[in-house]
């Protein structure tokens, strides 16, 4: 079973653990419904680093992703993530996902923990123009502060003005003494919110 790089930390405060898709996870601390409340009322922190993180780059990544996606990555600036998914080509669904564009030539795919291995392996059979992939899932930690105070609780541990980071755009900064920290703001669970991509040593 594979672990997180924050599972010593769960076990030493107290989390409930189980597994889920491969990964031992920290399922709840004090209860669900005292967890649901913070997140609904103050905020919550969750550990989502079993999820995927697939690098698509090269001249060709975006021909590639248009490819590959249901909604069209064309319409993406810098700096902006979607949400779509990989169809089949049979009216289903591979697995849905979040793209984020950093530059033309540069995308990250963040994709279910359980459907990491089947969308690697979607990706590099559909991949017939040379688009470069990697898969980083294996390197990247995700942190995810949820709720309506979240922003009020990061905003102490960065000089970026996440104020000013818009719904479903992020940034690279340095966040915690950390560098290259990319702040999202997708808020995942409808209370507002960022996802921290970081390094695994960091």
């Amino acid at each position: 079973m594979k672990r997180t790089a924050f599972n010593s930390r769960h076990h030493q405060l107290g989390a409930r653990m189980v597994e889920f898709a491969g990964f031992e996870m920290p399922i709840e601390y004090t209860g669900i419904n005292n967890e649901h409340q913070a997140v609904r009322s103050a905020s919550g922190l969750f550990d989502v680093s079993h999820m995927g993180e697939i690098w698509v780059k090269g001249p060709h990544a975006l021909h590639f992703l248009n490819f590959v996606l249901s909604n069209d990555p064309r319409v993406l600036v810098p700096g902006r993530a979607q949400y779509t998914c990989f169809p089949n080509g049979n009216g289903g669904i591979v697995d849905d996902l979040i793209i984020h564009m950093f530059d033309p030539e540069k995308f990250m795919l963040v994709v279910n923990a359980s459907n990491i291995e089947k969308d690697w392996q979607w990706l590099q059979q559909n991949n017939k123009i040379g688009a470069v992939l990697e898969n980083d899932s294996d390197r990247v930690s995700q942190l995810a502060v949820q709720g309506p105070v979240a922003s009020r609780i990061l905003q102490n541990l960065t000089d970026v003005s996440l104020s000013e980071i818009g719904h479903f755009t992020f940034v690279t900064a340095e966040m915690a003494g950390m560098k290259n920290v990319i702040i999202v703001a997708t808020g995942y669970t409808g209370s507002g919110g960022f996802e921290l991509y970081i390094d695994n040593p960091d």
